[in-house]
């Protein structure tokens, strides 16, 4: 069985519990019977004083009777629920609180000596083998012109005490089993608060470590579990989300390998059945050729891709012309426009404006941008490509006047192999991977790319790029 945490905690709670009575039946209950015993020594001290001072004084004064002497001891001794005797020093009892003596036969303690105090007013034990039971007892000399006459002891059973240092226990047990029901109400804080929230976390990470990660719960503390339950569940949705995509990535590339790989094989089975003529070779052929650029082109884009999010990409920053290279960039793009009779208009600021950044991936962005804008643009359109300056940045606009890109599919076109339903109609050549790899040069830069579409109007993407400022272009 799996020791738990709950487990561990009830232990130490019944651990904490079983010494806590250990301690009261041995270290506080000796303290509570010392204090008891104490107390009440000092008590009878006084009261045995107030004796010899009085009483007994009066008594060797012949002041009094024995009578009178027997009947006010007995009071007091009733009262203090003890025994008090008059001892002369040579061990003769004169008066005790019990019985009136016998003068004709007094009592004599043969062995009697004060000194049992060890030099202190109180002493336990059988008075010298006068009671069956251990006594407190307490002595007080009787004196007169600074001589001893006698002692008044006072006699009381440590069975009396033994009751009395009881009674203090069972309230010290009392509240001790008080305090341990009171200490319960951590023990139910600690399992509402931390023991299920905490099963709720680890039921949760078994679910994820079983490849579950769709399962989803909540924890509403507002602490440190309850944001390690956010995290938890952020995470899942991650890895869930990052798995579905690379379900998606690897359906996307099988399909975009398989459907050009299909028609090369199918092709070229015709030529050589001779479903397809000689003479028709030529132009299978040529087909068989561009499916095969195909594959070359995604198998190139998903190694740049790689490349990007995995080792990272290695930048050479430079300054350069950025109008320069948009003018170059789209003259690349002469013959393609004159086939569609496409216009590119060029609004750009300066005759020159030098900017920093790695030339060679900004005109990869540039040409995909363009690609997709001529792509996706109705014949006899316009084209434009326009530049802003705003707070040391190069805002660059690729605008055309298409198809446009859906509201729903606008926050996924820079996804991989991601082609809207409306592209997948348009361009049958497309990866699927353009965007994403242009959103990944723009990112590498530390600048932002966004899009602006409206279906069936036209689509704009703009993306900044550092300007170099006058003092370091001096």
């Amino acid at each position: 069985m799996r020791k738990t945490l709950y487990l561990k905690f009830l232990l130490a709670y019944v651990i904490f519990g079983f010494f806590g009575f250990i301690v009261v039946a041995t270290f506080s209950s000796s303290l509570i019977e010392q204090r008891v015993k104490t107390e009440n020594a000092q008590s009878l001290y006084s009261e045995a004083s107030m004796i010899s001072q009085t009483y007994a004084s009066d008594l060797y004064n012949s002041a009094i009777t024995i009578e009178s002497a027997y009947n006010q001891l007995h009071a007091l001794g009733t009262y203090l629920s003890a025994s008090i005797w008059i001892i002369n020093p040579s061990g003769t009892v004169m008066v005790t609180s019990e019985n009136l003596p016998d003068i004709a036969n007094p009592t004599v303690i043969s062995d009697f000596t004060p000194s049992i105090t060890s030099d202190t007013y109180y002493t336990t034990g059988d008075f010298f083998g006068n009671f069956s039971e251990d006594m407190l007892i307490v002595f007080s000399p009787i004196t007169s012109n600074y001589k001893i006459k006698g002692y008044v002891v006072i006699l009381k059973p440590m069975q009396d005490l033994r009751e009395q240092t009881n009674g203090y226990l069972s309230i010290v047990y009392i509240t001790l089993v008080l305090l341990l029901l009171l200490s319960l109400i951590i023990l139910i804080f600690f399992t509402e608060i931390v023991y299920i929230p905490l099963k709720k976390i680890i039921y949760a990470t078994e679910q994820y470590a079983d490849g579950n990660m769709h399962y989803e719960f909540s924890i509403d503390n507002g602490d440190e579990l309850g944001y390690l339950a956010g995290t938890l569940n952020y995470m899942a949705s991650e890895i869930a989300q990052s798995e579905d995509l690379q379900k998606k990535f690897v359906a996307n590339v099988s399909h975009d390998f398989r459907s050009p790989l299909t028609s090369i094989r199918g092709y070229l089975e015709a030529m050589l059945d001779g479903t397809i003529p000689p003479e028709m070779h030529e132009k299978y052929l040529n087909i068989v050729l561009n499916e095969t650029d195909r594959l070359t082109k995604l198998t190139n884009s998903l190694l740049q891709l790689n490349n990007l999010n995995t080792k990272g990409l290695i930048l050479e920053i430079s300054e350069f012309d950025m109008n320069e290279i948009i003018r170059d960039t789209v003259a690349t793009f002469e013959g393609l426009c004159k086939k569609k009779q496409i216009e590119i208009s060029l609004v750009l600021t300066g005759d020159s404006m030098l900017v920093s950044g790695d030339m060679s991936k900004i005109q990869q962005v540039l040409y995909n941008l363009i690609d997709n804008a001529i792509k996706f643009s109705h014949n006899n359109s316009t084209i434009k490509i326009e530049t802003q300056e705003k707070k040391s940045k190069l805002f660059v606009s690729v605008k055309d006047s298409g198809i446009g890109i859906p509201k729903d599919s606008q926050k996924l076109i820079f996804d991989r192999f991601y082609k809207t339903d409306l592209s997948r109609g348009k361009d049958k050549k497309g990866t699927g991977l353009g965007l994403s790899i242009t959103k990944e040069i723009i990112h590498s830069h530390g600048e932002n790319i966004n899009v602006i579409s409206t279906e069936g109007v036209g689509t704009e993407f703009i993306f900044t790029i550092p300007i170099v400022e006058e003092e370091e272009e001096e």
